[in-house]
């Protein structure tokens, strides 16, 4: 994407009136999405962006510009206003040497999205929709969405940082509405991955309609929930959305440097429960959230948050981690090239315990179980979390 010369006389723009750290993030992204609403194809759309955010570091002075012209006038215009942004002053030419380009090994793609026809893209769409509908008039409204994406970026930075990776992810989603005497419900399922088209040679988009229309009609004969203070058992997957919400978000090291997270200055407290044990992995291959490198050039890692109940550690960028020397945990991730890095999570779960599931319904006398969880939301601050329950 950027040759190391031009890395390298960039970087050095940067570092010349006497920074402590400078960064190159440069990005290629592609993206394709369809969405199909009520029988008919609303919205085929693709698209193309590209270009590389500059961040200077000077004391506790962060300075950061972007630009989509990746021409060497470009990224020293970029560099010279960030570094201005961060400490002013002047005085010679830095050099940062920058090691050999590193790109960790990355999950074989073996459709690319790209290569795919629009039409071919399209039917999946429309597949969906007659699926869901054959499951019975009471069902009035089908929505179904396509996405792919293809993302290049590059890291570099004052440190001697050189590398790469190369992410392309592809989804699929359906919704569905039934009508009834009792009103609407509605019914939803949805699949994706770090990995190509071949998506669908794992999922068959048929039978994802119909789980989520016979879902819908099922909710419209369904007791309403009891209300009250009980047991809740969540069902496989819903743990890991639970917890990124419930407790993921309070673990982010931004938040905790601000004190908005009820876990700030509680390493080593005991959080939850002895079987507890909460991690976030990057590494997972073909998982929503796995990557080679975050968006700061550091190798995704497996994370171990919350140990047998026991808090053991945040998420953290290079930078904060910089602050508390310590090294990043790979959690950096960015909006795009636009944007600085935040601290933001990649797979997010409960590791596995001891006990049967089936015990655990079992042992439950009276209580709610949770097939799916649906969206949720969390105040950081105080810990507190409201989810829905599909």
């Amino acid at each position: 994407m950027l040759e190391t010369e031009l890395v390298n006389r960039t970087l050095g723009v940067a570092m010349r009136t006497g920074a402590d750290f400078a960064e190159i993030f440069a990005e290629d992204r592609r993206s394709a999405s369809a969405i199909l609403d009520d029988g008919r194809v609303e919205e085929v759309v693709t698209g193309r962006d590209r270009g590389a955010g500059i961040r200077v570091v000077a004391g506790d002075t962060t300075g950061f510009a972007h630009t989509a012209v990746l021409s060497a006038a470009g990224l020293a215009s970029a560099a010279e206003a960030a570094a201005a942004a961060a400490r002013r002053g002047g005085g010679g030419t830095q050099t940062v040497p920058v090691s050999a380009l590193h790109t960790p090994a990355r999950l074989q793609v073996r459709i690319p999205p790209e290569e795919v026809s629009k039409d071919r893209k399209v039917a999946l769409l429309g597949a969906a929709d007659a699926a869901a509908r054959s499951a019975g008039g009471a069902i009035t409204q089908v929505s179904a969405r396509y996405g792919d994406g293809r993302r290049r970026i590059l890291v570099a930075d004052s440190d001697g940082l050189f590398s790469a990776d190369d992410q392309v992810r592809t989804l699929f989603s359906v919704s569905c509405v039934a009508t009834g005497d009792t009103g609407m419900q509605t019914g939803r399922e949805s699949a994706g991955r770090t990995i190509g088209f071949e998506l669908f040679d794992l999922y068959d988009v048929e039978e994802m309609a119909r789980r989520a229309a016979q879902r819908a009609l099922t909710k419209l004969t369904a007791q309403p929930a009891p209300s009250g203070t009980m047991p809740v058992v969540v069902g496989p997957g819903g743990g890991g959305v639970l917890f990124h919400e419930a407790c993921g978000h309070g673990l982010e090291a931004d938040l905790v440097a601000k004190s908005a997270s009820v876990f700030a200055g509680r390493i080593g407290e005991t959080v939850a429960a002895p079987m507890v044990t909460l991690v976030d992995d990057g590494t997972m291959a073909g998982e929503w959230g796995h990557y080679g490198i975050d968006d700061e050039g550091k190798p995704a890692a497996r994370n171990v948050l919350i140990s047998d109940g026991v808090l053991t550690d945040y998420m953290w960028d290079r930078l904060r981690a910089r602050k508390h020397h310590r090294p990043s945990s790979g959690n950096g991730r960015r909006q795009s090239y636009q944007h600085l890095p935040m601290v933001r999570m990649t797979n997010t779960f409960i590791d596995n315990g001891d006990t049967e599931p089936d015990d655990i319904v079992a042992d439950t006398c009276q209580g709610v179980y949770v097939a799916q969880l649906g969206g949720g939301q969390v105040n950081t601050a105080t810990g507190d979390f409201v989810f829905c329950m599909t």
